[in-house]
């Protein structure tokens, strides 16, 4: 059986396996003794390159005929199978859509709680339930609402101590002088007198 002779010129004999480089004669005369390699080593010179396909095509640039069409029928009929394949997906999806449509029309009722055989299309919105209301206590709404008109007639009075010392007031602050009245009232109304305490039976 005949060694193999590596690229690198390492010799594996192949009976044992053995890896070594041959002895060998220098150009002086003197003789090189036979090396043993380790196994497992690789040289650099045996190991592959990695080859790209833009690589393996410069290479092999000039050889062929023109770039890009030497596979015209190849690339015609991947087109027509993307088509075709393209075309059935969309024909499964209007069939599904349909036959959604028809079950819908023909029982409405029934296909509420049925899942659509479509399960791409949208689910039906859910109707929000909302939470009960809870019952409004007039007697809170008054004491809030009195607070709040308590508050403007306190500003409202300082703003005309304001004004009787001589200050100059600007639109905005003159109207709610003038709303003073207009407040003392709808506190009436609620039941709190001018202060805006609530008013006892007494009163």
């Amino acid at each position: 059986m005949a060694s193999h002779v590596a690229r690198s010129g390492i010799t594996t004999d192949a009976k044992t396996g053995e890896r070594y480089i041959p002895a060998s004669v220098r150009a002086d005369g003197s003789k090189r003794k036979e090396i043993r390699v380790k196994p497992g080593y690789r040289p650099p010179e045996d190991v592959e390159l990695y080859k790209t396909g833009a690589a393996a095509a410069w290479k092999n640039r000039g050889k062929g005929g023109v770039p890009g069409a030497e596979s015209l029928s190849t690339g015609a009929d991947k087109t027509n199978t993307a088509n075709t394949a393209a075309s059935n997906k969309n024909a499964k999806r209007r069939e599904a859509k349909r036959q959604t449509k028809e079950v819908d029309q023909t029982n409405p009722a029934e296909t509420k709680g049925v899942e659509s055989n479509n399960w791409r299309a949208p689910a039906p919105p859910k109707k929000e339930e909302k939470p009960a209301e809870e019952p409004v206590d007039v007697e809170v709404e008054k004491e809030k609402k009195a607070r709040n008109l308590k508050k403007k007639l306190r500003q409202a009075r300082d703003l005309r101590i304001k004004k009787q010392q001589g200050e100059a007031l600007l639109p905005e602050q003159l109207e709610k002088v003038i709303k003073i009245q207009e407040l003392v009232r709808q506190l009436d109304m609620l039941g709190f007198d001018s202060n805006g305490d609530k008013k006892t039976d007494d009163q």
